[in-house]
């Protein structure tokens, strides 16, 4: 039987988007960051798995498709028939939201149920997204990364700062980034999770508190710095025509696991080069679009 290599793990949800100043008309979009990033990966034609819990209604359906179409192991995705997760975006520039999940589908993912045997295939894992900040689904994830670090699997790490991470969320920030081979933040998310506007001090504590990681620091339109021990090194983004800035930070993880996988000779400048391309490469489409390795190698 088949394994998947990469298996992303945590929140896969229904983006509800208000349409008109009346909000009267919505528009409902698949998503959510880890599922997001299990599907970039997919798209670079890795064996992959979204490992996360979804309502057995319409938005669970169309979840499904979504998870069938980007060819994601559905071996890993169970359905409970509990309420789905909404994330209610009412406000779009500046956007604002807030979540409606209470004892929904994706707080019952029960780790115990995966296939029989996986983890030993496993090579990368990725957890972030709200998920990490929502009991008791955040408890069972940081212990699957745990056990999943003990047996010699590679951990990336996006915090993806939303609102509800909070003084509550400092724990499992501290411990998910001191687990992390990979982690993941941008300024906005530095700013949020420590509640600072000192980003450099905010990302010296970060950074402190496992110093052995890879961190891939992104900064929209600025482009993208990689820090691996005492050295970094800085890319500026590609001149695109940007339509949507929205999963180019997935994109952006999700290619950096992808080149330290397969190219783990390479050096880390190169490896910030296909992230960088591969953030670009999203904004080039609408939604949450993943693009193929066709689509970055165009940007190299």
């Amino acid at each position: 039987m088949d394994f998947p290599l990469f298996v992303a793990a945590g929140e896969a949800l229904t983006d509800m988007i208000v349409q008109d100043a009346a909000q009267q008309h919505w528009l409902g979009q698949v998503g959510g960051s880890t599922w997001n990033v299990a599907r970039a990966m997919a798209k670079l034609e890795v064996p992959t798995a979204f490992a996360g819990a979804i309502s057995q209604d319409v938005f669970g359906d169309a979840l499904w498709r979504a998870s069938e179409a980007a060819r994601l192991d559905v071996r890993f995705l169970q359905r409970h028939a509990r309420s789905p997760l909404l994330a209610i975006v009412h406000r779009t520039d500046p956007p604002a939201y807030f979540f409606v999940g209470d004892d929904s589908a994706d707080l019952h993912f029960d780790a115990d149920l995966l296939p029989q045997g996986w983890r030993v295939h496993c090579q990368w894992a990725h957890f972030g997204g709200i998920s990490l900040a929502r009991a008791p689904l955040a408890g069972k994830l940081v212990a699957l990364a745990e056990q999943l670090k003990a047996g010699g699997v590679r951990i990336s790490y996006d915090p993806n700062y939303r609102l509800l991470m909070d003084e509550r969320y400092d724990a499992t920030l501290r411990r998910m980034t001191a687990l992390a081979d990979v982690v993941k933040v941008s300024e906005e998310d530095l700013e949020g999770l420590f509640r600072t506007r000192d980003i450099d001090g905010a990302f010296a504590t970060l950074r402190g508190w496992n110093p052995s990681a890879t961190y891939l620091y992104t900064k929209g339109a600025a482009g993208a710095s990689l820090h691996v021990g005492d050295a970094a090194w800085s890319l500026p983004a590609p001149k695109i025509e940007v339509v949507d800035t929205v999963g180019a930070g997935d994109a952006s993880i999700a290619a950096l696991a992808w080149s330290m996988m397969h190219r783990p000779q390479a050096e880390p400048l190169q490896h910030l080069r296909f992230c960088v391309a591969a953030g670009a490469a999203a904004c080039l489409s609408r939604g949450a679009a993943s693009p193929s390795l066709k689509d970055i190698e165009a940007l190299l």
